[in-house]
Protein backbone atom coordinates (compact mmCIF):
# COMPACT_ATOMS: atom_id res chain seq x y z
CA UNK A 1 0.00 0.00 0.00
CA UNK A 2 2.95 2.68 0.99
CA UNK A 3 4.48 1.30 -2.54
CA UNK A 4 1.25 2.46 -4.39
CA UNK A 5 0.96 5.71 -2.43
CA UNK A 6 4.81 6.26 -3.52
CA UNK A 7 4.27 5.69 -6.83
CA UNK A 8 1.12 8.10 -7.19
CA UNK A 9 3.37 11.02 -5.34
CA UNK A 10 5.75 10.52 -7.78
CA UNK A 11 3.61 10.43 -10.98
CA UNK A 12 1.84 13.62 -9.37
CA UNK A 13 4.84 15.52 -9.31
CA UNK A 14 6.12 14.73 -12.82
CA UNK A 15 2.68 15.98 -14.05
CA UNK A 16 3.24 18.76 -11.51
CA UNK A 17 6.77 19.19 -13.30
CA UNK A 18 5.05 19.09 -17.13
CA UNK A 19 2.29 21.92 -16.42
CA UNK A 20 5.47 24.29 -14.76
CA UNK A 21 7.46 23.24 -18.14
CA UNK A 22 4.78 24.30 -21.18
CA UNK A 23 2.22 21.37 -20.37
CA UNK A 24 3.90 18.34 -22.25
CA UNK A 25 7.29 16.30 -23.45
CA UNK A 26 6.40 17.83 -26.74
CA UNK A 27 6.05 21.55 -26.39
CA UNK A 28 9.00 24.28 -25.55
CA UNK A 29 9.45 24.67 -21.97
CA UNK A 30 8.38 28.44 -20.95
CA UNK A 31 10.41 29.99 -18.08
CA UNK A 32 9.60 32.78 -16.23
CA UNK A 33 12.27 34.72 -14.53
CA UNK A 34 12.03 37.42 -12.01
CA UNK A 35 13.85 40.71 -12.25
CA UNK A 36 13.92 43.10 -8.94
CA UNK A 37 13.93 46.79 -9.58
CA UNK A 38 13.44 49.74 -6.62
CA UNK A 39 12.37 52.52 -8.74
CA UNK A 40 9.01 52.92 -10.21
CA UNK A 41 7.22 51.77 -13.60
CA UNK A 42 8.55 54.63 -15.48
CA UNK A 43 11.64 55.27 -14.45
CA UNK A 44 14.70 55.09 -17.02
CA UNK A 45 16.25 52.26 -15.04
CA UNK A 46 13.19 50.03 -14.83
CA UNK A 47 11.85 50.81 -18.57
CA UNK A 48 15.54 49.93 -19.42
CA UNK A 49 14.99 46.37 -17.67
CA UNK A 50 12.24 46.18 -19.49
CA UNK A 51 13.51 46.55 -22.85
CA UNK A 52 15.53 43.97 -21.65
CA UNK A 53 12.69 41.64 -21.03
CA UNK A 54 11.01 42.10 -24.24
CA UNK A 55 13.92 41.64 -26.24
CA UNK A 56 14.50 38.08 -24.40
CA UNK A 57 11.38 36.79 -25.04
CA UNK A 58 11.14 38.55 -28.67
CA UNK A 59 14.46 35.91 -29.28
CA UNK A 60 13.60 33.04 -27.82
CA UNK A 61 9.90 33.39 -29.19
CA UNK A 62 8.45 33.36 -25.69
CA UNK A 63 10.00 30.46 -24.18
CA UNK A 64 11.94 32.78 -21.69
CA UNK A 65 9.87 35.61 -19.81
CA UNK A 66 11.66 37.80 -17.77
CA UNK A 67 8.88 39.71 -15.16
CA UNK A 68 10.23 42.86 -14.06
CA UNK A 69 9.05 44.04 -10.32
CA UNK A 70 9.49 47.54 -9.85
CA UNK A 71 9.14 50.01 -6.39
CA UNK A 72 10.86 47.48 -4.18
CA UNK A 73 8.36 45.14 -4.86
CA UNK A 74 10.84 42.11 -4.10
CA UNK A 75 12.69 44.39 -1.31
CA UNK A 76 15.03 47.09 -1.37
CA UNK A 77 18.32 47.36 -3.04
CA UNK A 78 20.38 45.12 -0.33
CA UNK A 79 17.80 42.85 -0.01
CA UNK A 80 17.46 41.97 -3.39
CA UNK A 81 21.77 41.51 -4.09
CA UNK A 82 21.09 39.04 -1.09
CA UNK A 83 18.28 36.92 -2.45
CA UNK A 84 19.69 36.88 -5.85
CA UNK A 85 23.28 35.79 -4.38
CA UNK A 86 21.42 32.14 -2.93
CA UNK A 87 19.32 32.17 -5.67
CA UNK A 88 15.90 33.56 -4.40
CA UNK A 89 15.87 36.63 -7.08
CA UNK A 90 16.85 35.66 -10.80
CA UNK A 91 17.92 39.34 -11.69
CA UNK A 92 18.45 42.86 -10.22
CA UNK A 93 19.09 45.96 -11.35
CA UNK A 94 21.03 48.20 -8.53
CA UNK A 95 23.44 51.28 -7.96
CA UNK A 96 26.76 49.12 -7.45
CA UNK A 97 27.10 51.33 -4.50
CA UNK A 98 25.44 48.52 -2.30
CA UNK A 99 26.94 45.81 -4.25
CA UNK A 100 30.51 46.99 -3.64
CA UNK A 101 29.59 45.52 -0.18
CA UNK A 102 29.21 42.34 -1.82
CA UNK A 103 32.26 43.21 -4.21
CA UNK A 104 34.81 45.55 -2.91
CA UNK A 105 36.60 45.64 -6.52
CA UNK A 106 33.04 48.01 -7.21
CA UNK A 107 34.69 51.34 -5.12
CA UNK A 108 37.31 51.83 -7.95
CA UNK A 109 34.07 52.64 -10.25
CA UNK A 110 32.62 55.02 -7.72
CA UNK A 111 35.33 56.61 -5.92
CA UNK A 112 34.08 60.88 -5.79
CA UNK A 113 35.16 62.79 -9.23
CA UNK A 114 36.63 60.06 -10.53
CA UNK A 115 35.93 60.52 -14.54
CA UNK A 116 36.40 64.05 -16.76
CA UNK A 117 32.58 63.52 -17.50
CA UNK A 118 30.11 61.19 -18.82
CA UNK A 119 31.85 60.19 -21.65
CA UNK A 120 34.83 59.21 -20.59
CA UNK A 121 32.48 56.89 -17.93
CA UNK A 122 30.83 55.37 -20.62
CA UNK A 123 34.48 54.86 -22.32
CA UNK A 124 35.41 52.84 -19.34
CA UNK A 125 31.87 51.12 -18.85
CA UNK A 126 31.87 49.83 -22.57
CA UNK A 127 35.33 48.67 -23.02
CA UNK A 128 38.09 46.19 -21.42
CA UNK A 129 37.84 47.71 -17.61
CA UNK A 130 34.01 47.37 -17.84
CA UNK A 131 33.85 43.49 -19.17
CA UNK A 132 37.09 42.49 -16.64
CA UNK A 133 34.05 43.89 -13.65
CA UNK A 134 31.77 41.95 -14.89
CA UNK A 135 33.79 38.62 -14.90
CA UNK A 136 34.93 39.58 -11.18
CA UNK A 137 31.63 39.29 -9.89
CA UNK A 138 31.23 35.26 -10.76
CA UNK A 139 33.25 34.81 -8.00
CA UNK A 140 30.55 36.25 -5.69
CA UNK A 141 27.96 34.87 -7.15
CA UNK A 142 26.70 37.08 -9.39
CA UNK A 143 26.82 37.29 -13.22
CA UNK A 144 27.26 40.41 -14.67
CA UNK A 145 25.35 41.86 -17.76
CA UNK A 146 24.89 44.90 -18.41
CA UNK A 147 25.70 48.90 -17.16
CA UNK A 148 22.51 51.52 -17.14
CA UNK A 149 22.93 55.57 -16.78
CA UNK A 150 22.30 56.51 -13.05
CA UNK A 151 23.85 60.03 -13.75
CA UNK A 152 25.81 62.25 -12.01
CA UNK A 153 24.99 62.54 -8.06
CA UNK A 154 24.64 65.67 -6.05
CA UNK A 155 24.03 66.69 -2.60
CA UNK A 156 20.31 68.04 -1.62
CA UNK A 157 19.70 69.55 2.30
CA UNK A 158 16.79 71.02 4.62
CA UNK A 159 19.49 74.18 4.71
CA UNK A 160 21.50 75.61 2.13
CA UNK A 161 25.10 74.50 1.08
CA UNK A 162 27.19 76.47 -0.78
CA UNK A 163 30.54 75.63 0.69
CA UNK A 164 32.57 72.60 1.78
CA UNK A 165 32.22 73.82 5.68
CA UNK A 166 28.64 74.51 5.26
CA UNK A 167 27.93 70.55 5.32
CA UNK A 168 29.99 70.06 8.80
CA UNK A 169 28.07 68.64 11.25
CA UNK A 170 25.08 68.02 9.27
CA UNK A 171 23.58 64.28 8.70
CA UNK A 172 23.41 62.84 5.56
CA UNK A 173 21.84 59.96 4.22
CA UNK A 174 24.05 57.32 2.15
CA UNK A 175 23.91 54.47 0.53
CA UNK A 176 24.75 51.51 2.75
CA UNK A 177 28.12 51.35 1.00
CA UNK A 178 31.36 51.83 3.51
CA UNK A 179 33.05 54.02 0.45
CA UNK A 180 29.78 56.40 0.47
CA UNK A 181 29.87 56.76 4.20
CA UNK A 182 33.52 57.76 4.43
CA UNK A 183 33.33 60.15 1.30
CA UNK A 184 30.45 61.73 3.53
CA UNK A 185 32.78 61.78 6.44
CA UNK A 186 35.94 63.18 4.70
CA UNK A 187 33.48 66.47 3.84
CA UNK A 188 32.76 67.24 7.80
CA UNK A 189 29.31 65.45 7.62
CA UNK A 190 28.00 62.77 9.46
CA UNK A 191 26.61 59.53 7.15
CA UNK A 192 23.67 57.93 8.01
CA UNK A 193 23.10 54.77 6.18
CA UNK A 194 19.54 54.76 5.66
CA UNK A 195 17.06 52.37 3.20
CA UNK A 196 15.97 54.43 -0.31
CA UNK A 197 12.37 54.03 1.13
CA UNK A 198 12.52 56.08 4.11
CA UNK A 199 14.59 59.04 3.17
CA UNK A 200 11.47 61.09 2.68
CA UNK A 201 10.17 60.96 6.31
CA UNK A 202 13.51 61.50 7.42
CA UNK A 203 14.06 64.57 5.79
CA UNK A 204 10.87 65.85 6.58
CA UNK A 205 11.17 64.97 10.44
CA UNK A 206 14.54 65.98 10.81
CA UNK A 207 16.08 62.64 11.27
CA UNK A 208 18.11 63.67 8.51
CA UNK A 209 19.30 66.62 7.15
CA UNK A 210 20.39 65.53 3.71
CA UNK A 211 20.69 63.25 0.96
CA UNK A 212 22.32 62.76 -2.27
CA UNK A 213 21.12 61.61 -5.45
CA UNK A 214 20.65 62.37 -9.06
CA UNK A 215 17.89 65.05 -10.78
CA UNK A 216 15.16 62.38 -11.18
CA UNK A 217 15.10 60.52 -7.75
CA UNK A 218 15.53 64.17 -6.33
CA UNK A 219 11.90 64.66 -8.31
CA UNK A 220 10.36 60.99 -8.40
CA UNK A 221 10.57 60.63 -4.53
CA UNK A 222 9.26 64.06 -3.66
CA UNK A 223 12.95 64.50 -1.41
CA UNK A 224 12.59 68.07 -3.38
CA UNK A 225 9.50 68.81 -1.23
CA UNK A 226 11.27 68.33 2.03
CA UNK A 227 14.91 69.23 1.11
CA UNK A 228 14.17 72.07 -0.78
CA UNK A 229 18.45 73.30 -1.42
CA UNK A 230 20.45 71.47 -3.88
CA UNK A 231 24.27 72.14 -4.44
CA UNK A 232 25.11 70.21 -8.03
CA UNK A 233 28.61 69.49 -7.62
CA UNK A 234 28.06 65.86 -8.93
CA UNK A 235 30.61 64.47 -6.39
CA UNK A 236 29.93 61.18 -8.08
CA UNK A 237 28.88 59.47 -10.99
CA UNK A 238 27.84 56.15 -9.89
CA UNK A 239 26.64 53.42 -12.80
CA UNK A 240 23.70 51.54 -12.45
CA UNK A 241 24.33 47.36 -12.99
CA UNK A 242 22.22 44.62 -13.97
CA UNK A 243 23.13 41.22 -12.39
CA UNK A 244 21.71 37.61 -12.67
CA UNK A 245 22.08 34.86 -10.36
CA UNK A 246 25.09 32.42 -11.05
CA UNK A 247 22.75 29.67 -9.48
CA UNK A 248 20.30 30.69 -11.76
CA UNK A 249 22.48 31.12 -15.04
CA UNK A 250 24.41 27.59 -14.87
CA UNK A 251 20.83 26.39 -14.98
CA UNK A 252 20.19 27.76 -18.84
CA UNK A 253 22.29 26.78 -22.08
CA UNK A 254 25.11 28.74 -23.39
CA UNK A 255 22.65 29.43 -26.15
CA UNK A 256 20.11 31.31 -23.89
CA UNK A 257 22.91 32.62 -22.25
CA UNK A 258 23.86 34.03 -24.89
CA UNK A 259 20.77 35.66 -26.29
CA UNK A 260 20.14 37.15 -22.74
CA UNK A 261 23.82 38.51 -22.65
CA UNK A 262 23.45 40.25 -26.02
CA UNK A 263 19.93 41.56 -24.88
CA UNK A 264 20.94 43.06 -21.93
CA UNK A 265 23.73 44.94 -23.88
CA UNK A 266 21.36 46.36 -26.40
CA UNK A 267 18.99 47.65 -23.78
CA UNK A 268 21.76 50.12 -22.69
CA UNK A 269 21.33 52.45 -25.45
CA UNK A 270 17.74 52.46 -24.90
CA UNK A 271 17.88 53.76 -20.87
CA UNK A 272 20.53 55.96 -21.82
CA UNK A 273 18.24 57.77 -23.84
CA UNK A 274 15.42 57.79 -21.58
CA UNK A 275 17.60 59.01 -18.85
CA UNK A 276 19.34 61.46 -20.60
CA UNK A 277 15.21 63.27 -21.37
CA UNK A 278 14.06 62.63 -17.97
CA UNK A 279 17.23 64.23 -16.30
CA UNK A 280 16.59 67.17 -18.06
CA UNK A 281 13.02 67.36 -17.27
CA UNK A 282 13.10 66.45 -13.82
CA UNK A 283 15.94 69.60 -13.58
CA UNK A 284 13.57 71.28 -14.99
CA UNK A 285 10.18 70.88 -12.99
CA UNK A 286 12.45 70.93 -9.60
CA UNK A 287 13.78 74.56 -10.99
CA UNK A 288 10.43 75.53 -11.59
CA UNK A 289 9.07 74.59 -8.32
CA UNK A 290 11.13 77.42 -7.13
CA UNK A 291 13.71 75.24 -4.90
CA UNK A 292 17.37 76.34 -4.27
CA UNK A 293 19.72 75.57 -6.96
CA UNK A 294 23.82 76.15 -5.79
CA UNK A 295 26.37 75.67 -8.44
CA UNK A 296 29.84 75.58 -6.68
CA UNK A 297 32.71 77.31 -8.10
CA UNK A 298 35.61 75.86 -9.05
CA UNK A 299 37.42 76.23 -5.64
CA UNK A 300 34.89 74.85 -3.97
CA UNK A 301 34.85 71.81 -6.24
CA UNK A 302 38.58 72.06 -5.54
CA UNK A 303 38.70 71.57 -2.27
CA UNK A 304 36.09 68.99 -2.36
CA UNK A 305 38.55 67.02 -4.55
CA UNK A 306 41.40 67.98 -2.53
CA UNK A 307 39.33 66.26 0.84
CA UNK A 308 38.96 62.57 -1.05
CA UNK A 309 42.52 62.27 -1.06
CA UNK A 310 42.68 59.86 1.76
CA UNK A 311 40.05 57.66 0.81
CA UNK A 312 42.45 57.04 -2.28
CA UNK A 313 44.86 56.98 -0.40
CA UNK A 314 43.76 54.20 1.37
CA UNK A 315 42.33 51.73 -0.98
CA UNK A 316 43.94 48.69 -1.29
CA UNK A 317 46.61 48.29 -4.58
CA UNK A 318 44.51 46.11 -6.35
CA UNK A 319 42.08 48.88 -6.56
CA UNK A 320 44.31 51.89 -7.19
CA UNK A 321 45.33 49.49 -9.93
CA UNK A 322 42.23 49.84 -11.10
CA UNK A 323 41.08 53.51 -10.01
CA UNK A 324 44.28 54.62 -12.52
CA UNK A 325 43.29 52.63 -15.05
CA UNK A 326 40.15 54.53 -15.50
CA UNK A 327 41.47 57.96 -14.77
CA UNK A 328 43.95 57.40 -17.68
CA UNK A 329 41.24 55.78 -19.94
CA UNK A 330 41.71 56.28 -24.02
CA UNK A 331 45.24 58.36 -23.89
CA UNK A 332 43.72 60.79 -21.11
Amino acid sequence: MKKLLFVAVALAAVVAVGVWAGGSAEEEPTMTLRLAETHGPDYPTTQGSVEFARLVEERTDGRIKIEVFHSAQLGEESDAIEQVQFGGIDFTRVSISPLSAFVPELDAFQMPFLYDDADHMWEVLRGDIGREMFEGLEEHGFVGLTWYDGGARHFYTTSRVETVDDLSGLSIRVQEAPLMMDMVELLGATPVPMPFGEVYSGLQTGVIDGAENNWPSYLTTSHYEVAQYLIENAHTMVPEITVASMEVWETLSPEDQEIIREAAWESIDHQKRLWAEFEEEAEEEIRAAGNTITEPSAEVLAEMQERMQPLYDRQPGHVKDMIERIQTYGGR
